[in-house]
């Protein structure tokens, strides 16, 4: 067991968090509660976040590249001297797990709110983590984590395993640089395109192998150390709901333990920690293995040296606030509660919200946010269940250098339906808007038979694929609410009492009449397709009878009431529903009717019409950016013939690489960009001639 190796701890009354977003501002809230003055630093990107805007104190570190600013060890040092921070929270992410950080911060006699540079460099390299685990007695999964990285000997070692295996960035995380590999054919093309990845976000291109086990859940347990030899765990988090090995759902605690295998977990976490003399807050994430024929064996898979992103759900049912313990231990304090005095009360979800479009593989989004709001009075919800820790505010910027996630949602119920009915609840009462995110996808995961029923692996996502994505059919009731919520919105809009002012199919004398088209978003593309459009006829006797609505032959008395914040109770022939109602606007000369409950999400593009117009679209000779991102490689040449769906080109965008393939069979007539160039969203990459 490794002696802890720490320089004498000190009090501080000045915090520089090195980071930005959700989890500096979560960081500054504590700092704040507990007295100390607040600094931030940011980026040329990020001069109007919200954590630069509630710190105390700012400093600039360079431009927006994360290299040139928030990676930069001497600049974040020297805003430290500068505004006279004793100390440094490293968030997680950036310089969260920089061992040469830490040992600087140790010279500049800078206290950092982490571990010491010995237990990062332990855990940092993955294959010298897995062999001290081995010595330790915690129990691993097959693999290879040696120091030759020879291709060949890559190749005999994962047919040694059996496929399938993980590939996986030695010193990564976050899903960088790690991919599946399910046979020999495709192990050269992954280990490739992971060390791309690896070398990009961490400088560095070693791998590891493990066996991939097929239905394994991953299990994390939080565990605290502090500098007078006192460790303790608080319980696990179940984090299967994933995709590209990225977290999307987290809760607590992990459902279908036993007292006595989250006794062994949490045992074998402390156990590992101490055996690097570990300091802090630490997570130790374990593959748990109830598939069929198993009987819940847990194998190590890395130490996280850091504060996680889900932390949150370990503080709604321990009733902790681990950044406080975090700042408590860096000054020496020692650990606020032994093991025997830590509890478990109720259940809480983390959902990640993300900038990003689950219908388009999840491609990271940009823009500013014209919206983001939770209407918790409209939504009935508790303000002690539900928080929402977020870096962004109204007005803000989405923009394509740093990673996605927008913010988490956390709650907190008696037990799991109670908190899984209150996260439906709260995903409804969110309403972002200007840049597109996974909002909707999370309900439809938190709604998902197997979710409720916690059927929980790390490839749910990818089992229930059919499912989560299908097209969801939208009933005749879902249009009519849609069309009453445009009409109330355009009585809203009239700008006096005159009729000529009126834009809800006011008739002078006579009865309000009107025409509605509505399009489901699942067929925006053929939106001009008589089959893909709704048109709905509304009409209204004076004196705010009931409205008519006419479609499909069938013809409903329809009326709607405002309730607080966004909520409105929508009335079909005498069936009330209360929902959250938005009329979002899109730029394009109509609106969108989003209406949530907490089952569901439907979303139609709405417009006034007169006559529906038939056009015709041509379709497109060019292949055009999704996102703003940066050219890695070119992977045909120009002339090149190819089939449809194969790879031309890779680009790389919040950390994340992305294939672009061929829209048809044809070929390559020229391409417009080289590899290294930097693309905006809608850039046309290449020209491309599809087969007559």
């Amino acid at each position: 067991m490794t002696q802890t190796s720490v320089p004498p701890a000190k009090r501080f009354d000045t915090l520089l968090v090195a980071n930005r977003g959700e989890i500096a501002c979560r960081v500054m809230r504590t700092a704040r509660a507990l007295g100390l003055r607040t600094v931030a630093v940011y980026s040329d990107a990020d001069a109007n976040a919200r954590h630069v805007r509630e710190a105390d104190e700012a400093v600039r570190l360079g431009p927006a590249a994360a290299r040139e600013s928030y990676l930069k060890v001497e600049a974040v040092i020297e805003a430290a001297r500068r505004t006279g921070a004793g100390a440094i929270h490293p968030g997680y992410g950036f310089l969260s797990e920089n061992g040469p950080f830490v040992e600087a911060l140790d010279a500049a006699g800078i206290t950092f709110v982490g571990p010491p540079a010995s237990a990062i460099a332990a855990m940092g390299d993955k294959s010298a983590a897995k062999a001290r685990m081995h010595d330790a007695g915690v129990p691993l999964v097959p693999g290879y984590h040696g120091a030759d990285q020879d291709d060949a000997l890559l190749r005999d070692e994962a047919e040694r395993i059996g496929y399938p295996v993980l590939l996986k960035a030695s010193a990564g995380g976050g899903g960088k640089g790690m991919r599946v590999v399910e046979s020999a054919d495709g192990f050269q093309a992954a280990l490739d395109g992971c060390r791309r990845e690896s070398q990009a976000a961490f400088g560095d291109q070693r791998m590891l192998i493990e066996k991939y086990l097929t239905q394994p859940r991953h299990v994390e347990v939080q565990v605290f150390c502090d500098t007078h030899g006192n460790g303790v765990y608080l319980f696990e988090r179940d984090c299967s709901v994933q995709r590209r090995h990225q977290k999307v759902l987290e809760e607590a605690p992990a459902p279908g333990m036993t007292e006595e295998l989250r006794r062994e977990m949490g045992e074998a976490a402390v156990r590992a920690a101490k055996e690097i003399g570990y300091v802090g807050a630490g997570t130790v994430e374990f593959l748990l293995d109830f598939s069929q024929g198993q009987d819940g064996s847990f194998y190590f898979m890395e130490m996280n040296t850091r504060l996680q992103v889900e932390h949150p759900v370990t503080e709604m049912i321990t009733g902790q606030d681990l950044v406080a313990w975090q700042l408590k231990v860096a000054m020496g304090e020692p650990l606020p509660l032994a093991q025997d005095a830590l509890t478990i009360t109720g259940h809480s979800f983390e959902a990640r919200l993300y900038a990003e479009d689950p219908a388009q593989d999840f491609l990271p989004a940009t823009g500013t946010l014209s919206r983001f709001a939770m209407d918790l009075a409209g939504a009935g919800l508790d303000p002690a269940r539900v928080r929402l820790d977020s870096g962004v505010e109204t007005g803000d910027v989405v923009s394509m250098h740093y990673d996605p996630m927008l913010a988490k949602l956390i709650v907190h119920g008696d037990d799991r339906p109670q908190a899984l009915a209150t996260l439906n609840r709260a995903l409804a009462a969110l309403d972002v808007q200007g840049v597109v995110t996974n909002r909707a996808f999370l309900q439809r995961l938190a709604t998902h038979p197997g979710f409720k029923n916690a059927e929980l692996d790390t490839r749910f996502i990818e089992r229930n694929e059919e499912t989560l994505f299908a097209p969801r059919q939208i009933d005749l009731e879902e249009y009519a609410g849609a069309a009453l919520v445009g009409l109330h919105q355009l009585a809203r809009e009239c700008e006096s009492d005159s009729p000529w002012d009126r834009h809800d199919g006011f008739r002078l004398n006579a009865a309000h009449t009107i025409r509605i088209a509505l399009c489901d978003p699942a067929h925006a593309q053929d939106e001009d397709d008589s089959e893909a459009v709704v048109v709905v006829e509304g009409r209204r006797e004076a004196g705010g009878s009931p409205w008519q609505l006419t479609l499909g032959g069938r013809t409903f008395a329809a009326t709607l009431a405002p309730l607080e914040g966004d909520a409105v109770a929508v009335t079909l022939d005498g069936h009330r529903r209360r929902l959250q109602a938005r009329l979002v606007g899109e730029g394009r000369e109509r609106n969108v009717v989003v209406m949530v409950d907490p089952q569901r999400e439907t979303r139609l593009f709405w417009r006034r019409i007169d006559a529906i117009d038939h056009g015709h679209h041509e379709a497109e000779s060019t292949l055009t950016a999704p996102m703003h991102g940066t050219v890695v490689a070119l992977l045909v040449e120009a002339g090149a013939r190819v089939e449809k769906g194969m790879p031309l080109m890779v680009m790389e965008a919040m950390k994340m690489e992305h294939t672009m393939t061929a829209p048809a069979d044809g070929h390559v007539e020229n391409f417009h960009f080289a590899a290294g160039d930097t693309v905006g969203q809608g850039d046309v990459l290449l020209e491309f001639a599809a087969d007559e």
